[in-house]
């Protein structure tokens, strides 16, 4: 025991035990039993704002994604940041299929921001009472890719939210979650899946092409291929268009017999109660996609946009990669098993 104490009051022991708190502690300030994590700006213009991003997608890996955008927010932008899973509460470890459980909703209640990657999830009313909340309080939102069809309640489902389901019928509600806040609702795959990438055309095509959102971004390309939009609403402005490409590879020709889709745009909401939000809906953001430096630009200036902080939106905002990123390949059942959210840190 004495021996241990001496080890313990070595100058060594004490640099190795000061640099361990340093570093595991700079941005990622815990894991909560390991339901979810918290990154907490130290500094910047986002200090005194909380963001929550809500990964919940069963092929597109936004449990690599999230994690990788709260920490460039926190560390880059001093926004506080918490990160959300879906969980598998028998084992505690991160599930995308288990489609009934996200921990950690609460957090919706002190939320400025929303960020969004979920998918056809059917949460428990207790959890989905956090997210109608938030809804209602016409706080912002920024849906990306699958968001459009979040929700997906079963038939003889008695969920006090079902209006939210991506098909809904309820009159002011009709389509859904996705269809009423976001724009759009799930409808098809517009470029080949698997096979085409995304090409946004930022040539002339965007709308207002000074929109604070668009402030540097100059170029995106991403291999998730482009859905189908039919229609996002009267209120909805269109920032990026895009086009398939031929390949999933950036240098690829675009296919020009297809017809061009809005890919990225903005628009309001009206909650039930009256009150109105700003949104941000992008159909990319794939784990994958975000290795694009320019998509990574756009979801940061839209958070900016979103918190009516449009005067810190520059051409070189910084969304530089927090430590090291490689992201799975999207796909079904590929996620990485056995990984807690600890891992993730």
């Amino acid at each position: 025991m004495i021996g241990k104490l001496k080890n313990q009051q070595h100058p060594l022991f004490i640099v190795m035990m000061l640099l361990t708190f340093t570093w595991g502690g700079s941005y990622c300030q815990a894991q909560h039993g390991e339901k979810w994590l918290e990154f907490k700006g130290e500094g910047g213009p986002g200090k005194g704002k909380k963001i929550v991003l809500i990964s919940g997608d069963d092929e597109y890996r936004s449990e690599e994604g999230m994690p990788m955008l709260g920490k460039i927010l926190a560390e880059h932008h001093g926004f506080h940041c918490t990160v959300l899973f879906s969980i598998d509460p028998s084992t505690n470890e991160i599930v995308p299929n288990y489609k009934n459980n996200i921990p950690g909703l609460s957090h919706l209640e002190e939320a400025d921001l929303v960020i969004m990657l979920i998918r056809f999830r059917e949460l428990p009313d207790e959890q989905m009472k956090f997210i109608d909340n938030y809804v209602q309080a016409g706080k912002p939102i920024i849906g990306l890719r699958t968001s459009t069809h979040a929700f997906n309640f079963g038939k003889d489902s008695k969920s006090a939210y079902g209006h939210y389901h991506w098909q809904a019928e309820k009159e002011g509600w009709e389509k859904g979650f996705g269809k009423r806040i976001l724009g759009e609702t799930w409808v098809a795959h517009h470029g080949n899946h698997g096979v085409e990438g995304t090409r946004a055309l930022l040539d002339g095509l965007a709308y207002e092409e000074k929109h604070p959102i668009l402030r540097g971004v100059k170029d995106i390309w991403v291999p998730s291929d482009v859905y189908t939009v039919k229609g996002i609403g009267e209120d909805a402005s269109v920032l990026i268009h895009g086009i398939p490409t031929e390949g999933m590879q950036a240098d690829t020709p675009v296919v020009w017999e297809k017809a061009l889709m809005p890919i990225a745009w903005v628009k309001s909401y009206t909650s039930d109660q009256g009150n109105r939000g700003k949104v941000f809906t992008s159909t990319m953001g794939a784990s994958v996609d975000l290795e694009s430096e320019d998509l990574r630009k756009l979801v940061v200036n839209a958070a900016y946009w979103c918190l009516d902080m449009d005067e810190h939106i520059t051409e070189a905002t910084k969304v530089d990669i927090v430590g090291d990123y490689q992201p799975t390949m999207f796909g079904f059942d590929n996620f990485r098993k056995g990984m807690k959210v600890a891992d993730f840190k």
